[in-house]
């Protein structure tokens, strides 16, 4: 990848996590975790793979996407808004009563291709989305979005099967491996643990990457886009709140909200981050 398209989607990831601590903070809950070991994956997604358009938010062509680890929607809305879906002020109302931004991804919201957060059902219906491309002979792919821990749901196993099944080479999944879970570590919870060997044993095409490597995106991309007659799934290896030194590799960020010093300090070294990038 080219260093200053680098540059530019590294300052627009730095743009979505501030974002992501903004609504978390507004809201005085939600999953900024989570959120933040997918803003580098969600930032390459919409602004250099995905098939969209913001001002036609659902055209029939459009790629589609579902957020499987619904419960990271602050990452979704941060990105949208950073697209031009709706305006970045909507961030600040997260979760409040009547708010478009609600605390798991809403089907009404521009943007928005699936309601989604009760665990290992996302990966279900983009199953769905992708078989219905195949059937209408449709160019969009289906990307899905998957927890570690998610993945210890027995549905996303049947779904797997389903997939491979039916052939789905228009579908792809991502599991984002940070390691921890709302309760503790993955090893420790229920490890679902060796992840890529499973999805290999139920028929799919598998790929690892570094979440967080614009350059080992990209490769992992290109390659699931070689792959015919199969699905794909891309194991990202992620740092559970990247990009906060405080949140990084701690679980207890899994579903907490930032206080008013700890919001102060995670946009400073946001910030900080930012005008370095854009220097």
């Amino acid at each position: 990848m080219e260093e200053i398209t680098k540059k530019k989607l590294q300052a627009i990831a730095c743009k979505v996590r501030m974002g992501v601590i903004e609504g978390t903070y507004c809201a005085k809950s939600g999953h900024p975790g989570g959120s933040l070991s997918i803003s580098d994956l969600l930032t390459y997604l919409y602004f250099a793979k995905m098939h969209i358009d913001p001002k036609q938010p659902e055209m029939a062509d459009r790629d589609r996407l579902v957020l499987s680890k619904g419960h990271c929607a602050p990452a979704l809305y941060a990105t949208l808004a950073q697209r031009g879906f709706f305006p970045q002020e909507e961030l600040q109302s997260l979760r409040h009563i009547g708010a478009m931004l609600q605390g798991h991804p809403c089907i009404h919201t521009p943007g928005i291709d699936m309601s989604s957060g009760s665990l290992g059902q996302g990966i279900s219906v983009a199953c769905g989305m992708a078989l219905a491309g195949k059937l209408d002979n449709a160019a969009y792919k289906v990307y899905t979005i998957l927890g570690d821990g998610e993945i210890e749901e027995g549905q996303v196993w049947e779904a797997a099967m389903f997939a491979s099944h039916y052939h789905l080479d228009n579908l792809l999944a991502i599991v984002d491996y940070n390691g921890l879970q709302i309760d503790g570590q993955l090893s420790e919870v229920c490890s679902p643990e060796p992840i890529p060997e499973k999805f290999a044993a139920f028929g799919w095409h598998v790929i690892q990457m570094d979440a967080h490597d614009f350059d080992s995106i990209e490769a992992a991309f290109a390659e699931a886009e070689q792959i015919v007659g199969q699905p794909v799934v891309i194991v990202q290896k992620s740092v559970k709140g990247k990009g906060v030194s405080f949140m990084e590799n701690q679980v207890g960020w899994h579903g907490k909200a930032p206080n008013q010093a700890e919001y102060e300090q995670a946009m400073a070294e946001l910030t900080a981050q930012l005008q370095e990038l854009e220097g």
